[in-house]
């Protein structure tokens, strides 16, 4: 099924946050603090002021009136602390946006600066254990005995592996416009999310919710970092309240590296222990990771070790840094993609160890029911995708040994990684109605570049017993019924859910239908639900140079029932590519000297294309799993990245004979 938005956004008419056309509109920038750590001694917005078009400058020296404010990075223009380099200091509003952007540079803000404190290091003397890991769960867990079975092993692996700070970096930049009118907020921004952002968005303006109307029809990539409200859109809604006009703000691909959140980097520490025969005896995967100093976001990276594999014993820990740097976010997978990267890299190196293939290691290690619960598997076809992986990947081909294959200048190798991802839902609501012999459907979810508006057809319509030319989804609005985030690889599972529920309300009643799924999602229980998948990597490493090329990606995954066949597809070859980039290109730098990101645009900071795989697909194996949801569904959007990074590290192992635990495995980093 061709994609319903298509012809609107091949043609222009489909609009995006920046782009409805409103009259008299004003322009936000943003000024930011030039400092890592210190106060504001002083801004002077005259010469700013003085300049034609300019509207106004908003600061600390006048702070504007917020509500309640949980998330500290809301808090605008509240105090004259500064908590790290590019904070949100000043916003000026002018006619137009090259006036605001001259403008910014007028302000006069001087500081008070104190030394700064922005790299992650695992011996930091403030290290400390959040309450929780994102979203909700455990920081630490322990079963059994982990030193025991550490000590009692066979075969031991003791390796600490690194991910750097990464950006999400999606095509469209944060955007909003805002404007007020009889008392009330309405705010066009680029969401993952309409209905929780107009309750942020809320508390943090003291208004009720019912006051906000938060619209968000098209979003061009995300990726988490559009999930919750950013503080682009309460500089909007801010700087409309304080002119009395609609103002637009779009954040440039600079500032994106400072106000729009970012992956953490982490220190893993992976210890497997496992008997003569490669069964594991004990795993024990330690992470420090990083936070800000004015919002803790604790990223729950060693949580997949609790799910993929049996083990008589063990352990998970999460310790933190507070540093002088923006606040760490969502980013595609959290926890999941940094952890499995170390964990699949361990099993890796176990297998060379023990002297066994990494596949069946994977296979003889597979649990019956869920490490850390107990609870059985709603399904869980590791081995299946394992198995046809291999042979559609030609596995049994596969050199004994590493760095023993030459063709010409480049060392070849292969490898293997496996992939997992929470199979979840939220509550949300929907409404079906007939009208003239079509049907609407009508739900306030997001399609943030996924297809969530054809999926949703298509569900409605097999609900219904019609085609899908007579359905009309209408999505991304807080006019609609409320539903959860585009994220979590949740949104069709969620939204889905609700869909279905109506659409058969409709047909019982004849002509329209509502529903929540409140009480179905909380019933959801007795089943550990996870999607599972298997990566494989062919790549060429040049023996002079260390520059590492991939001719073939290869993900089988097992994901419930397939929605869309053309919509899943993308979605895992997109994410397959995302974790390519991850593994060889992806590095935001800390600056420690100015306590700066040192590379803030595309020029530096490399992400994936086209050119970077010959030959990149992507399949799955049929999967009946009746205790999901409606559909019989697992999310699809984040197990592609998850498992990517190790295939592709594991494979250049094999390839030189060199392991390097430290992302990005550059040609620097092959050479030395």
């Amino acid at each position: 099924m061709s994609r319903v938005e298509a012809r609107d956004k091949v043609t222009g008419r489909a609009r995006y946050a920046y782009e409805y056309p409103l009259k008299n509109v004003a322009y936000a920038y943003l000024v930011q603090s030039t400092i890592a750590r210190g106060q504001i001694r002083s801004i002077d917005a005259g010469d700013a002021l003085a300049m034609p078009g300019v509207i106004a400058v908003l600061s600390s020296d006048d702070p504007p009136e917020l509500g309640s404010v949980e998330d500290a990075e809301l808090a605008l223009l509240q105090t004259r602390d500064i908590a790290y380099r590019g904070q949100i200091v000043a916003v000026v509003v002018a006619d137009t946006f090259e006036i605001a952007r001259a403008a910014e540079r007028a302000v006069r803000v001087e500081y008070d600066a104190e030394p700064h404190d922005v790299l992650l290091r695992p011996d930091h003397p403030g290290l400390y254990a959040p309450d929780t890991v994102n979203p909700a769960l455990p920081t630490d867990t322990e079963q059994g005995d982990v030193t025991g079975g550490l000590a009692d092993a066979a075969v031991i692996v003791d390796a600490t592996y690194t991910t750097p700070t990464q950006h999400n970096n999606p095509m469209e930049p944060h955007a909003a416009l805002a404007v007020w009118a009889d008392g009330g907020l309405t705010l066009y921004d680029s969401s993952q999310g309409v209905s929780s952002e107009r309750a942020t968005i809320a508390k943090v303006l003291g208004l009720p919710p019912e006051r906000v109307h938060v619209i968000s029809r098209h979003v061009g990539g995300g990726f988490g970092s559009k999930a919750g409200a950013r503080p682009h859109a309460v500089v909007a809604a801010l700087a409309a309240r304080a002119t009395g006009r609609p103002v637009k703000i779009a954040i440039t691909r600079q500032q994106m590296f400072e106000v729009t959140g970012y992956r953490t980097p982490t220190v893993q520490r992976l210890r497997l222990g496992a008997d003569a025969d490669g069964r594991l005896t004990a795993i024990a995967h330690d992470v420090v990771e990083q936070t800000s100093m004015i919002s803790e976001f604790a990223e729950q990276t060693a949580t997949p070790a609790r799910t993929m594999y049996a083990t008589p014993a063990l352990r998970t820990t999460h310790r933190l840094i507070r540093l002088n740097l923006p606040t760490p976010s969502w980013m595609r997978a959290p926890g999941e993609c940094p952890g499995m990267y170390a964990l699949e890299s361990a099993m890796d190196e176990l297998a060379v160890a023990a002297g066994i293939d990494p596949i069946e290691l994977r296979v003889m290690n597979e649990p019956l029911t869920e490490p850390e619960t107990g609870l059985p598997f709603s399904s869980r076809n590791l081995i299946a995708c394992l198995r046809e992986g291999a042979r559609r990947f030609g596995w049994e081909r596969r050199d004994p040994e590493p760095g023993i294959r030459l063709d010409g200048r480049w060392l070849v190798g292969t490898g293997v990684a496996a992939s997992t991802f929470p199979a979840r839902r939220m509550p949300s609501q929907a409404t079906a109605k007939a009208e003239n012999g079509d049907f609407i459907v009508r739900i306030a979810a997001a399609d943030i570049g996924t297809g969530a508006r054809t999926a949703l057809t298509r569900i409605a319509a097999q609900t219904l017993g019609t085609s899908a030319d007579r359905v009309r989804v209408e999505i991304g609005d807080t006019a609609l019924p409320q539903a959860s985030v585009a994220g979590g690889s949740m949104g069709t599972a969620s939204w889905g859910s609700a869909v279905v529920k109506a659409c058969e309300a409709m047909l019982k009643d004849g002509t329209k239908g509502s529903a929540d799924t409140t009480e179905d999602v909380a019933a959801d229980s007795g089943f550990a639900r996870h999607a599972f998948g298997a990566q494989f990597a062919e790549v060429r490493v040049d023996v002079d140079t260390g520059e590492v090329r991939v001719p073939r990606l290869l993900g089988v995954f097992a994901a419930g029932r397939i929605i869309d066949e053309t919509l899943a597809r993308s979605q895992f070859i997109g994410g397959m590519t995302m974790g390519l980039g991850m593994a060889l290109m992806e590095e935001t730098v800390v600056d420690e000297e100015f306590g700066d990101f040192l590379n803030h645009d595309f020029a530096q900071y490399h992400v994936a294309a086209y050119a970077d795989v010959q030959d990149i697909e992507a399949m799955w194996i049929d999967e009946e799993d009746p205790h999901l949801n409606p559909m019989g569904a697992k999310g699809i959007g984040e197990i592609g990245i998850v498992g990517t990074a190790a295939a592709v590290a594991n494979a250049v192992y094999h390839a030189t004979g060199r392991r390097i635990r430290d992302l990005p495995i550059t040609p620097a980093k092959l050479v030395t």
